[in-house]
């Protein structure tokens, strides 16, 4: 069963380009029942989102910023969340911001038993995407944008500055995964390992070193070998990984 996901969004502080990129991704975890934005629409610098929200069904929630160098947009979307929590109409939240002033809510939602996907740049600090089930990643989605638009060597090239390297720490996360989940010879299903090393780091996402799926990013890493079995319960091939002695 679908997820029914309440989607709130921090207009001053996520770029509009992507909104239709986002909202495909955050489908593939659940169904978005409630989206809104928060932001002073009497800004300027919040123009471009108005055409969007209308093609994504996004409802605005005007916030006015009653005083400088504090952020109401914060306090309206934390306010709003909390209601929506009480009402009991959502399994999950997808919070959408850069800001670290939302940790303290993502904590809270998962105390209460809600699945918290946070979607943000990469300059995102670590407290709040550590405070999330999940984090994605906005560059991740800005390089299918371009993928889907261009073959171009030059925008090839644009993409890979965008990934991230595959390092040795990169390298040793995965390779404690599969040694916490291996049998007897070393083995551990492919499954169970991106499901630890998501809840391990909540960031952990193949797309970040410009793999699609797992199966490529640790086929493409010499410290791991990797084998197909049959499945007798279904067509698709079960993938199991170890590390290699």
């Amino acid at each position: 069963m679908d997820l029914k996901l309440a989607v709130l969004i921090d207009g001053d502080n996520i770029p509009s380009a992507y909104v239709k990129e986002m909202m495909e991704e955050i489908a593939k975890y659940g169904n978005p029942t409630i989206k809104r934005i928060y932001g002073d629409w009497t800004n300027p610098k919040l123009t471009k989102w108005k055409n969007i929200l209308l093609a994504n069904a996004i409802t605005p929630i005007q916030q006015y910023g009653y005083t400088i160098g504090k952020n109401a947009t914060d306090s309206a979307m934390i306010i709003d969340a909390m209601d929506i929590l009480y009402s009991q109409k959502v399994d999950g939240f997808c919070l959408v911001s850069s800001d670290s002033d939302f940790t303290r809510l993502a904590t809270r939602l998962r105390e209460a038993g809600m699945q918290v996907i946070g979607i943000g740049e990469k300059k995102t600090p670590e407290p709040f995407i550590v405070a999330c089930d999940r984090f994605i990643y906005i560059e991740i989605l800005k390089n299918q944008l371009e993928e889907g638009e261009s073959e171009s060597p030059k925008n090839k090239s644009g993409q890979k500055d965008n990934v991230d390297k595959i390092t040795p720490k990169v390298i040793k996360l995965i390779s404690s995964t599969i040694s916490d989940l291996a049998d007897d010879d070393g083995w551990a299903f492919l499954g169970d390992v991106g499901n630890l090393l998501q809840k391990k780091q909540p960031n952990f996402d193949s797309r970040n070193y410009g793999y699609q799926k797992l199966t490529p990013l640790i086929k493409s890493i010499k410290s791991f070998e990797i084998e197909q079995r049959e499945n007798t319960k279904g067509r698709f091939k079960l993938i199991y990984v170890r590390n290699k002695e």
